[in-house]
Formats: C-alpha cells, structure tokens, sequence
C-alpha cells in the first residue's frame, strides 16, 4: 500500500482495464462478467480505492446500493445490444471495431439532454463560448478543461457523454478570459457554477487560475462548485497535498464578499457514515463556505423514503443543508434507473414529512428539463381528473418562474416529455396551437 506523507492512502484510480479483477471480488460468473465488460464499452467506468475499500460492502454485491452506484450493470441497455458486444470482446475484434459499435449505441442515448448543445452555448462577437452553458439569465456555468473527469462516475450521471472520449460531446474550456469577458458583457449574470467532471479533481493551482479572475467581477453574488469529491475522495480537503492550500482559495472567495457554495452530491447515507467526510466538511465550513446537498433518485439505489430522510437528517447535523432531489434525467440508461413521477412524488411527500422544518429546505423531485426546472408538486383531483401539479422552481423564461401547471396524471410517466397538459390544449412553455 502506497503511503504519503501523511500516512493515508494515496489516490488510486480503478478504470475499464481493472473491471474484470473488480467484477471478481463482486462473485460474478465468466459469462456475467463479459456482459458487464460489454455495458463498460459504451458507459464510462471508474472508480477509486477509498470507494472499493471503505464504501461498498462486498458481501451484499453486486445489490449494494454503493456497488450499484459505481459499477455497470448488464441489463443497463438492452440485451441484444449487451450480447453484440459481448461477442466483439470474445473475438477479441480489433478495438476500432468495437467502439464503432459502442459509439452507434451511445448516439441513442441521447448524451446531451435539455437543450445542452442546442439551446444552453452562448455567444461572443456571434461566436460560440466553448465550455460554457447560459440556460437561466442569472447563472452560467464553466466547465474548466482539467476538471471533466470525476474521482468516481456514477452509473446514473447525466454527464456522462464527458467521459467517453469523443470530443464532439465534450464541453470543455481553459480559455478564461473568454469566460471573464462574457460575464463583464452580461451584467445579468450574477452567479458561476464550475462544474463538469469534477472541479474538485483539480489540484489547487489550476483551480486557482480559474476563481481568482471571477473574484475581481463586482456583478457576481456567489460562486458555486458542483462535487462528489466529499463522497468519493473526502481525502481532497484533508490529507491531499494540497488541500490546506485549497481551503485557503475558499477563505479568498469568502473574503471577497462572495457566497462559495458546495453543492455535493450525495446520493446515499453511506457516503456520509466516514470520519473522513465529517473532518472534511468541518474544515470546509470553517472555511466560511457553505455546502449544499443534492441527488437524483436512482431506482435499486435510494429509491426509499426512509434512505432519503436519513440522508436529510445526517446532513443537518453535519451543517450541511438540504437542497435538491433530482428525477433521473432523460439520457445514457434513464430506462434502468427511473422512477415514475407519481411514485417519486410519494416517496419525496414520505421523506419530507419525517423531518423536521430545517431540513425541509430540499426541494423536489425536480425535473431539469429544456425549459427548466420542473418541480412535481402534488397528485391530485381537480373536477373529477387525476392530475399532476407542477411549477418552475427556475426557467429559461424568468416569467414561468413560480407559476403553476396541471398535466393529467400518468402511472408509467418518468420525464416532462411523458406528460400531456390537463385543463388547457398546453402546457404555459410551449407555443399556441394554431386557430382552427
């Protein structure tokens, strides 16, 4: 075992070429494991070994929640397409082969929901900003070109298409003063999410580069880091060489007179049961940031009101606050993990009301949808009809923010898309039908 200086565990990576070792140790038979590997052509796979060692119980694989978290599945897509493949690897085809078969499935997958690449890239001097995403007047997001892998991807990541290799799917950008200069001309702009990836998988000079220009714009009210790093490596803010170095950027922002909110993913308690995570958020808070929570409901992997509650309840105690349950969205293997809105909704309604009022600052479950984010508000029955109620917590139309809508109820409906307007021909987002 490599030590640092610290005496703790150096990051170690586990990718595609470790799967098979990995899928072992989980009791898989020769021919699961092949299907697995086949799953892995088409869907990015790494993890690390704090994750392997310390967050998976092995014994419950591969139904752990943790496993199922990091792990490909056999049945992510459809079988044919899992024995084709598998078939390829058998052969041992030539690698050209087989990703021109992975890269056919991946286009189905739709590797770029919600108007991303249509509707979400700004412009300068009629150019496209690359790495960049302006979808609500207030907020851009960057995604810094050294930050777009992640210590651990998850099975269910609606980035996915980052981790594939294929540039044309990549957003990606180390260009800041492009960045910096769009936000001077839009005076709107009042909030910058770095995202990706992982901004916290960079190292503290590079992500230095990328904040300290941001400090000097008076327009901007927060800066927002959106990271598993405190699920999947909490060892970044803690014993990392250059982590008492990063916690002193943050002081900087905070200094500044900027909000610096961690928006961390957490998708299961067990990510928070470490000492690890408790020294980490510690040290971050004492920084003068703040962390905000949030997740999608993964079906098989917290699909339970009691999970969620838990999950609320342990945040709070930590100081962290409750911030968002996502729906699953429409993208990579949706099919596998989603959970039918009525159904979210109940199991949203049960955990919420087993808190207490301080961790009910979650909101959801919420769809970020192309014209925004969509908030399941309630099942219920309006002169006789069964309908959802809904409203846009944000939109890429400021004036549907807040504003109420009704789509009639359906028992299979995972996604906006699935839904049909109640009470109006449709829904408050979309154009008029024509006259006649």
């Amino acid at each position: 075992m490599i030590l640092n200086e610290a005496g703790t565990r150096r990051f170690r990576a586990y990718t595609s070429k470790h799967l098979d070792e990995l899928l072992r140790r989980a009791g898989l038979a020769d021919d699961e494991r092949l299907r697995v590997r086949a799953v892995a052509t088409v869907l990015p796979f790494r993890t690390n070994a704090y994750v392997v060692d310390e967050l998976i119980d092995w014994s419950a694989a591969p139904d752990d929640p943790i496993y199922r978290l990091v792990f490909p599945q056999e049945d992510m897509l459809p079988a044919e397409e899992v024995a084709l493949l598998a078939d390829l690897l058998k052969a041992e085809a030539p690698n050209a082969e087989i990703q021109a078969e992975a890269n056919r499935i991946r286009a189905r997958l739709n590797p770029h929901p919600a108007g991303q690449m249509e509707l979400n890239v700004p412009k300068l001097e009629n150019e496209p900003v690359p790495g960049m995403q302006h979808k609500y007047p207030e907020t851009v997001l960057f995604f810094p070109k050294q930050g777009q892998t992640c210590h651990a991807y998850c099975t269910y990541c609606f980035r996915w298409a980052q981790f594939v290799g294929d540039a044309d799917l990549k957003f990606a950008s180390d260009d800041i003063d492009r960045m910096v200069s769009y936000i001077r001309r839009h005076p709107e702009v009042t909030s910058v999410l770095i995202t990706g990836g992982d901004a916290m998988i960079m190292g503290e000079p590079v992500i230095r580069r990328y904040i300290e220009p941001l400090l000097e714009l008076d327009q901007l009210e927060s800066i927002r880091i959106g990271t598993k790093a405190l699920a999947y490596w909490p060892q970044r803010f803690t014993t990392d060489p250059d982590a008492d170095a990063t916690l002193g950027l943050f002081e900087q922002v905070v200094q500044s007179g900027k909000n610096l909110a961690f928006m961390a993913h957490f998708s299961h308690p067990r990510e928070l049961e470490s000492s690890r995570v408790e020294t980490a958020v510690q040290r971050i808070l004492a920084s003068g940031a703040t962390i905000r929570t949030q997740a999608p409901l993964i079906r098989s992997i917290n699909d339970d009101p009691s999970v969620w509650s838990g999950m609320w309840r342990r945040q709070l105690r930590m100081g962290l606050i409750p911030y968002y349950m996502f729906v699953e969205r429409d993208t990579g293997p949706q099919d596998y993990f989603a959970v039918p809105l009525g159904r979210a909704y109940e199991i949203f309604r049960d955990a919420y009301s087993s808190v207490s009022g301080l961790c009910r600052t979650v909101r959801g479950p919420s769809m970020s949808a192309t014209p925004g984010k969509v908030c399941v508000d309630g099942v219920t029955e309006i002169a006789g009809e069964k309908v959802f109620a809904l409203h846009f917590i944000q939109a890429r139309d400021p004036a549907l923010v807040g504003r109420p809508f009704f789509a009639k109820y359906d028992p299979s409906a995972v996604w906006l898309s699935d839904l049909r307007p109640a009470f109006a021909d449709h829904f408050p987002y979309e154009p008029a039908p024509p006259a006649g």
